[in-house]
């Protein structure tokens, strides 16, 4: 059984085509040229607009080129899943673009 608190379908990141804006949990105006990465290990929702995150899950986020967020996502699984073994907490994964 899942909570509410926790992601749909098993995931814990995902890159995802950038949003113009989020409003109320939904796209809103398109989609930019860019991709995000949504880490739910980090901290981060889905739902909230880039703008609501903090300055730490903006770093995280991005905004990357689809080459530069295809390495954010394979470093984030690395660096999430080390310090899950190691500890059986989430990694505190900085990075920046």
């Amino acid at each position: 059984m899942r909570t509410c608190d926790q992601p749909a379908l098993g995931w814990t990141v995902v890159l995802r085509r950038q949003p113009v804006r989020i409003l109320e949990g939904r796209p809103e105006g398109g989609y930019t040229d860019l991709f995000e990465l949504i880490c739910w290990d980090c901290g981060d929702h889905p739902d909230l607009d880039y703008r609501d995150v903090s300055s730490e899950l903006q770093r995280i986020r991005g905004p990357y080129p689809i080459a530069a967020g295809v390495a954010a996502y394979d470093k984030n699984l690395k660096l999430n899943h080390e310090r899950l073994s190691d500890s059986g907490a989430p990694a505190d994964v900085g990075g920046g673009s």
